[in-house]
């Protein structure tokens, strides 16, 4: 009980389905219609669904057939899951769905997923935000089918040299590598390459800027990887602040008053 006939639109996270949101689950679980985005989308997602759930693979569909299934099944008060990767808030497409439905006068709601960035970094165990290194990440991705404003180019990104994660990139990274030492990036830079991270078939190839393409090329990865750049992949770090001893803030008076 508890859920309204609506259109959710479901972060299912990056692979692992133990890495989906507790109310994603139950929304899955409890939906009439699932349409989810094919084979980004793992099926074991999907175990213990309605038996009634009818299941569309929107791989195959364009925006218009998506939105004709939401709005029958809206008419017939129907629940929909609207199941993408990762958080759909980076590059989920999600925008112009919820645009035709407010259009349309069907309410919908949006459950933020695990994004395969956040994977990507347990994968490698590490973080993406070092004190003195670097305190920024940038998520961005290399011009292909969908362009990228020029003012946000790979190179312009690379001269503030904060760590970056590279979506949707990795079959151009030859290009890539040389666009972000162009930009500033010293080629020694640390970088990583996640596939399908969180995934059983997980891959993990670390090198620099000057190596990581042809060692991924030799590892035969071409799709679904995450590109990760910056200094937070080396050893030197200054310690955190907020775990220092003799640093006082608002929750944690100073070892000089122990």
């Amino acid at each position: 009980g508890g859920i309204i006939e609506m259109v959710y639109f479901i972060g299912a996270g990056p692979g692992d389905p133990e890495l989906l949101t507790m109310k994603g689950k139950k929304l899955i679980d409890q939906a009439d219609i699932i349409i989810y985005a094919g084979s980004l989308v793992n099926p074991a997602l999907f175990a213990e669904i309605l038996p009634s759930c009818v299941i569309y693979d929107s791989s195959g569909l364009n925006l218009d057939e998506v939105l004709s299934i939401m709005r029958d099944a809206y008419v017939e008060n129907k629940t929909v899951a609207r199941v993408h990767t990762g958080d759909p808030a980076i590059y989920g497409a999600i925008r112009e769905q919820m645009d035709a439905l407010k259009k349309f006068g069907i309410p919908y709601e949006v459950i933020p997923g695990v994004s395969s960035f956040s994977a990507a970094a347990a994968a490698l165990q590490i973080e993406y935000t070092l004190p003195d290194v670097s305190q920024s990440l940038i998520l961005t991705r290399a011009a292909g089918r969908t362009s990228v404003p020029e003012r946000e180019n790979i190179r312009s990104f690379a001269s503030h040299q904060a760590t970056m994660v590279i979506f949707l990139s990795v079959h151009m990274l030859d290009k890539l590598t040389d666009e972000l030492i162009a930009g500033g990036y010293k080629p020694a830079t640390p970088a990583a390459v996640v596939y399908r991270a969180s995934w059983p078939d997980q891959k993990i190839v670390r090198g620099t800027l000057c190596d990581i393409s042809e060692q991924v090329a030799q590892a035969g990865i071409s799709r679904m990887a995450l590109v990760i750049v910056g200094q937070v992949l080396g050893d030197d770090y200054s310690l955190s602040k907020l775990y220092d001893k003799n640093f006082t803030h608002g929750w944690r008076q100073g070892s000089e008053d122990v």
